[in-house]
C-alpha cells in the first residue's frame, strides 16, 4: 500500500521533493499545498498534473480537511516550522521538514517529545547525510584511515541565494556541521563565531538583531579537542563546497564542486630527519563514490521510518533539535563579537 503524502511549499527545494515523490513506487501524492499561486501553476506545468488527481490548494489551513493523509512534507520557511509541524504531529501525520526543524531549540524539542508521544516519525532533510560520498568518507574515518584525527576545515560560498529571513549562518552552516558531526561521531562542545554584515544591515531578526550577516568564521570545539573551522559566504563569486578531515596520516577530502573526484584521500606525514622535518608517503587515492541522488535517499529513508515506525538514525528530530542548539550557540558567538560559548547539554 503506497504512503499518502500531502506537500506544503514548493518553491526551488519542494519541486525536487514534488519529483522524487511522484517517482518513487511507494508514495503517492494527494495534495500540493503553496500560498503563491505561481508556484502551484509551475508544478502543474512541469510535471504535466493538469489531469492528475492530486489537489493543488493555496490553503493548508484545511488541507486535511480535503483529503486523507498518512505524512505531509513541510518545505516551508524556518520561521513557520514550529505550527506546522505542530498541527501536523497533533493530527497523527508522519513529518518530514526541510533543515532546521525551527529556529528555536526548545521548539525542536518539544517537537521530538511530541512525534514520540504520538508514535509518529519527525525526519529532518539532512541532504548531505544521504550524500554518497559522506557515507564513504564516514567509512575512511572508522576505518582508522587518517591516523589521530587532527582538525577540519570547510568552505562554503557562492553568490547568492541572498536570503531575507535568516542570515548566511542559517543558510549554510548546517551542511558543514552535521558532516562534521557524522564523520565525528560526536557533537561540539564550544563554539565561536565573527562575521560582517553588508548587504542587509537594516534587517534585525532575534538571532541577528544587527543585521543579517554575509560572511561568517566559525569554529567548532569538539570534547576530544578536534577543532574544526568552517567560511560562509553567499556574496562571494568564488563558489565552493569543499570539506577536508586532517590526520597525522592523511587528509579526507570532500569536494563536492569536483563531480568526477568528490571523495579523495591525500595520504603522508612528516618523519624526523636530524633537525629536519621529512615529507613521506604522499600518494593521492581517489575514493570510489555509488551514483545516487542524496535527496532521493532521504524520500526513501522516510517512507522507511514511516513502513517501520522507527526514527531514522542520522537525521531524526533529535538529532535536528542538536544541531538548531549549536546553530543558537553560534548567533550568541556572533552577537557577542566572537565569544566562546558553551554548547548544553539537551535535556531528552
Amino acid at each position: 500500500m503506497k504512503t499518502r503524502l500531502a506537500i506544503l511549499g514548493v518553491g526551488r527545494w519542494g519541486t525536487h521533493l514534488v519529483r522524487n515523490f511522484l517517482a518513487h513506487p511507494q508514495a503517492e501524492i494527494v495534495a500540493i499545498a503553496d500560498p503563491i499561486k505561481e508556484n502551484l501553476t509551475a508544478i502543474e506545468e512541469k510535471f504535466s498534473l493538469h489531469q492528475s488527481s492530486i489537489l493543488l490548494t493555496s490553503d493548508w489551513e484545511t488541507l486535511d480537511q480535503q483529503v486523507n493523509v498518512d505524512g505531509m512534507v513541510i518545505v516551508t520557511p524556518a520561521s513557520t516550522h514550529y505550527p506546522l509541524i505542530k498541527k501536523a504531529l497533533e493530527a497523527g501525520y508522519h513529518v518530514l521538514a526541510e533543515k532546521p526543524l525551527t529556529l528555536d531549540p526548545q521548539e525542536c524539542l518539544e517537537l521530538t517529545r511530541l512525534a514520540q508521544q504520538q508514535q509518529r516519525q519527525l525526519m529532518i532533510d539532512h541532504t548531505y547525510l544521504f550524500h554518497p560520498a559522506v557515507n564513504q568518507g564516514q567509512s575512511i574515518v572508522k576505518q582508522g584511515e587518517l591516523g589521530q584525527l587532527r582538525y577540519g576545515y570547510a568552505a562554503r560560498t557562492h553568490l547568492g541565494p541572498i536570503r531575507q529571513d535568516v542570515d548566511a549562518l542559517w543558510d549554510l552552516a548546517i551542511h558543514d556541521i552535521s558532516i562534521f558531526n557524522h564523520w565525528l561521531g560526536q557533537f561540539p562542545e564550544k563554539v565561536q563565531a565573527q562575521g560582517q554584515v553588508w548587504l542587509q544591515g537594516e534587517k534585525s531578526t532575534p538571532l541577528s538583531p544587527d543585521g543579517l550577516g554575509d560572511m561568517i568564521w566559525l569554529t567548532l570545539y569538539y570534547p576530544n579537542g578536534f577543532e574544526a573551522k568552517i567560511h560562509l559566504c553567499w556574496c562571494n563569486p568564488d563558489k565552493q563546497r569543499r570539506l577536508c578531515l586532517v590526520g597525522n596520516q592523511g587528509t579526507l577530502i570532500f569536494d563536492e564542486m569536483s563531480k568526477d573526484e568528490p571523495l579523495t584521500l591525500q595520504r603522508g606525514y612528516v618523519q624526523p630527519q636530524g633537525e629536519k622535518w621529512i615529507p613521506q608517503g604522499q600518494t593521492k587515492q581517489i575514493i570510489p563514490v555509488p551514483k545516487a541522488e542524496p535527496l532521493k535517499q532521504v524520500c526513501d529513508r522516510f517512507l522507511e521510518s514511516i513502513e517501520t515506525n522507527h526514527p531514522c538514525s542520522i537525521s531524526s528530530g533529535i538529532i535536528a533539535t542538536q544541531l538548531v542548539q549549536i546553530l543558537t550557540c553560534l548567533s550568541y558567538s556572533l552577537q557577542e563579537k566572537g565569544k566562546v560559548i558553551a554548547v548544553p547539554c539537551l535535556d531528552r
